[in-house]
């Protein structure tokens, strides 16, 4: 690279520089073995081998010859030195590391500048409405991300609980109390005490209130690994720093995955003259927020030609299949196909039951339902389960498009089951897929549209949806005739159980009683079949075979079984009207989330409904089982499963939201703060940028070898690649060939980072760059190396250092390297156009 420098510290050119003139000796004896094997390959790449009276010099035909043979001062290399991992093998460790974590998306287009501004300006414009929408802001109101805060109400707390202070970190809350400001005569005023690892803090309840967050870790543990100090606050603000680079990194990934999508063309749907007579079928009157979660699916397919993908977020019960069939509907009918994903057999039946029925009429639609299990087939005939060699010929009728509608499991996504023409992927209950499906339904997102259905969102869908990097579509309001379920909250007793279900069972209803786990299943059934006799009862629950599953489910349906013991396979979307009473033990072990979920089983019909939460003895429960109950107990109302999602998020945990990987970021701020800060840093997605420049606009007046060169010119993955297969080739380069790879890496470095020349006067280095003092500011606080940290500055366009001494060429090259390394580093955390 470059480096434009008094001739005093650089040369214009490769050959000017001293250091390309020490070079590793080698001793002939050793030629034949060890290094010396490297020493043929690279006399056959073309370095000269010249004997010096030390032994042998490697000289590149780039280098001028020593003619006085003397050799340099150099310290030879041993062979144990020749195979150590040197600062080029370490930035092409740092940069693969970051490259596998983005291996597995989706490849993306480049983007220039100018498209960069143009689809950040359309995802700002969409947190504003997103912000307005899903929050009830008022149009031109005040819908920024300032607006939404994790601090905590200091009344609310308790004695013992861990808190977060912004500017000294984590302590423990001890009370609030009146006390007389210090120096000052006048009535005592409320002070919140909190304990820190090395004295008691207080401070005004007011300022508190400004200052302190709840502090909850993802594993669900609320007990931090240390207190903070207040006498030394550096510890702490590395920490949060930390984190704060943790987040600026997701914001960056999820940033360039929206571009994408936003990049990505289909043809709009044409608009069905068929559709109103579909639509007919609905035998309910729409509540204004389906149908306007109606016209924004249709708007997005429609009207819009980027791929939709859209948040269907609405309570149980609340109408957000239809949305589905609507769509399904306008996709297939353009010679599409849809597939539409359900975490259990359980529940893709139920979906495959009411598409069959809907779309009866349709003759030349035809849909199929696969799990790992078995796979069912729909037409003029009805449906049938299929023998296996007709599971064989669905699976050839999806792969030639044949078979329109496609219903299933994760099975869905496996390697056998290819499609033709996939237009519309309907996900339901995306929070219950493991990780690995997740992944697979993401890679969807940027071809075919997605439409995914919940009542309680995985806190990255409702971050998504709030934030503007997805559209959203509420439905709130709950049908006319539907009655709030009545929940009940207590110990467990034998006779509260039997009256629970006496009183379903004799108004000739059906009772869910659902358990953690399969172990206490039969258990229950003994004593129930001692209270009931003559009373239909059935167990449920993952582990039976699909047909015996399938048998149970559709008895309960059709009233036939009275009473369904199960685990939590029931939690989601099934519909039967005649069940509105479910009775959950244990609840102690189940997430917030899922209580709603399971709840939301009952009170489907215009009867009331009850639900009966039973624990072991209080005395067992832990505060955080506690404070999910008292969560579930005030959500009496319907349509709260959007806002419990909300304070799930920091009760559940943080592994399922941005991954495993991030947990130990969260933790060293506490999930409350750091969703403060990723709300913040989404809302200034645009200040964290820097704009790389042309290759050829950074300044290199040294002539290098051609691939060597074209491999830097594409990007530093080929200038990784050329070195590796270079040295896998010919083993270590010499010495010469180091300095020359080390100034391509830096030029390429300089380019991605927008800096067009480096140039060193004496002991000041300058580096000229477009990037903000913003970005440099983010770039320093994630920067690990002290001495680089400490020594650079931004003054005018200009990154500075002032060294402490002035250095040798080489020592001042590999200073430089250093430097653009640890900038570099950062760059995951910044917009890259």
């Amino acid at each position: 690279m470059t480096v434009m420098a008094s001739p005093k510290i650089f040369g214009p050119s490769l050959s000017s520089m001293d250091a390309l003139n020490c070079a590793p000796f080698i001793n002939w004896r050793d030629f034949n073995t060890g290094r010396g094997a490297d020493a043929k390959r690279w006399f056959r790449f073309g370095f000269r081998l010249r004997v010096t009276a030390r032994g042998a010099l490697w000289s590149s035909p780039l280098t001028p010859r020593d003619t006085n043979g003397a050799g340099t001062s150099r310290t030879r290399r041993t062979p144990v030195e020749s195979e150590r991992r040197d600062s080029i093998s370490l930035l092409n460790e740092r940069i693969r590391r970051e490259h596998c974590k983005r291996e597995s998306q989706p490849s993306r287009p480049s983007m220039d500048a100018k498209e960069a501004d143009m689809y950040i300006q359309k995802v700002k414009e969409q947190q504003q409405r997103g912000l307005q929408k899903l929050k009830g802001e008022r149009v031109g109101g005040d819908a920024s991300a300032s607006s939404f805060s994790y601090k905590v109400d200091p009344y609310s707390l308790r004695s013992g609980d861990y808190v977060v202070h912004k500017k000294v970190g984590i302590g423990r809350f001890v009370g609030v109390k009146y006390d007389v400001p210090k120096g000052a005569s006048s009535e005592p005023i409320e002070y919140v005490f909190i304990e820190y690892a090395d004295g008691m803090a207080k401070l005004p309840v007011k300022q508190a209130a400004r200052m302190l967050y709840r502090y909850n870790l993802p594993n669900e543990s609320k007990k931090p690994p240390t207190l903070s100090k207040l006498n030394d606050t550096t510890i702490w603000e590395r920490r949060r720093i930390k984190g704060k680079v943790a987040v600026q990194k997701m914001v960056v990934d999820l940033m360039e995955l929206y571009l994408h999508r936003l990049k990505q063309k289909r043809p709009t749907y044409p608009k069905v003259a068929t559709t109103s007579e579909f639509t007919s079928q609905f035998p309910y009157e729409p509540t204004p927020d389906q149908k306007q979660a109606f016209m924004d699916v249709e708007r997005d397919l429609t009207e819009r030609e980027n791929p939709m993908d859209r948040l269907i977020c609405g309570d149980v019960g609340f109408g957000k299949t239809e949305v589905a069939l609507r769509a399904i509907f306008c996709v297939v009918s353009a010679g599409k196909q849809a597939m539409v994903l359900a975490p259990t057999i359980v529940l893709a039946k139920q979906h495959f039951d009411v598409i069959s029925e809907r779309f009866s009429s349709y003759h030349n639609i035809r849909v199929g339902l696969l799990s790992r299990f078995q796979v069912f087939g729909f037409g003029l005939g009805g449906i049938c389960a299929l023998t296996k060699s007709e599971k064989e010929q669905h699976l050839e009728m999806i792969k030639n498009g044949e078979l329109e509608i496609i219903v299933g499991t994760h099975s869905l996504l496996g390697d056998r089951v290819v499609y033709n023409k996939l237009g519309l992927l309907v996900v339901d209950e995306e929070q219950r897929f493991g990780v690995k499906q997740k992944e697979k339904i993401a890679s969807f997102k940027t071809s075919v549209d997605v439409l995914t259905l919940s009542a309680t969102p995985i806190p990255r869908t409702l971050y998504l949806a709030l934030t503007g990097f997805r559209d959203a579509s509420l439905i709130s309001t709950p049908p006319p005739e539907r009655v709030p379920i009545k929940t009940l909250l207590s110990a467990y007793t034998k006779e509260r159980v039997t009256s629970a279900i006496n009183h379903e069972l004799d108004r000739g209803g059906q009772v869910f009683y659902v358990l953690p786990r399969i172990k206490g299943l039969e258990e229950v059934m003994e004593f129930l079949e001692q209270s009931y006799p003559n009373i239909e009862i059935a167990i449920a629950h993952g582990k039976q075979y699909s047909r015996q599953l399938e048998d149970t489910m559709e008895k309960f349906s059709q009233g036939h079984i009275k009473i369904l013991i199960c685990t939590n396979i029931v939690e989601s979307g099934l519909d039967i009207q005649n069940a509105n009473t479910i009775i959950i033990q244990d609840v102690q072990q189940f997430g917030l989330a899922q209580l709603y979920q399971l709840r939301g089983r009952v009170g489907r019909a215009d009867k009331e409904a009850h639900a009966y939460l039973f624990y072991p003895d209080k005395s067992l429960l832990s505060d955080l089982a506690l404070e999910r109950l008292a969560a579930l107990e005030e959500c009496k109302d319907l349509g709260q499963g959007f806002q419990i999602a909300e304070r799930d998020m920091a009760i559940r945990g943080f592994g399922n939201i941005f991954g495993e990987q991030q947990t130990g970021d969260v933790g060293n701020v506490g999930i409350d703060l750091f969703f403060e800060m990723l709300f913040e840093s989404l809302s200034k997605v645009d200040e964290h940028r820097v704009i790389a420049v042309p290759y050829h606009s950074v300044q290199n007046p040294m002539e290098i070898l051609d691939e060597a060169e074209k491999a830097a010119e594409k990007h530093i993955w080929n200038l990784i690649q050329f070195t590796e297969n270079l040295r896998r080739q010919y083993g270590k380069e010499p010495y010469s060939m180091e300095i020359l790879l080390k100034k391509l890496y830096v030029r390429r470095m300089a380019a991605d980072l927008g800096i067009t020349t480096v140039y060193a006067s004496g002991k000041m280095v300058q580096m000229k760059t477009n990037m903000s003092k913003k970005v440099f500011k983010l770039m320093m606080d994630s920067m690990t190396s002290e001495v680089h940290r400490t020594s650079l500055v931004f003054e005018y366009g200009s990154i500075k250092a002032e060294l402490l001494l002035e250095l040798p060429r080489e020592q001042l090259l590999d200073w430089i390297f250093q430097c653009l390394s640890e900038l570099y580093a950062s760059l995951p955390a910044l917009i890259k156009y």
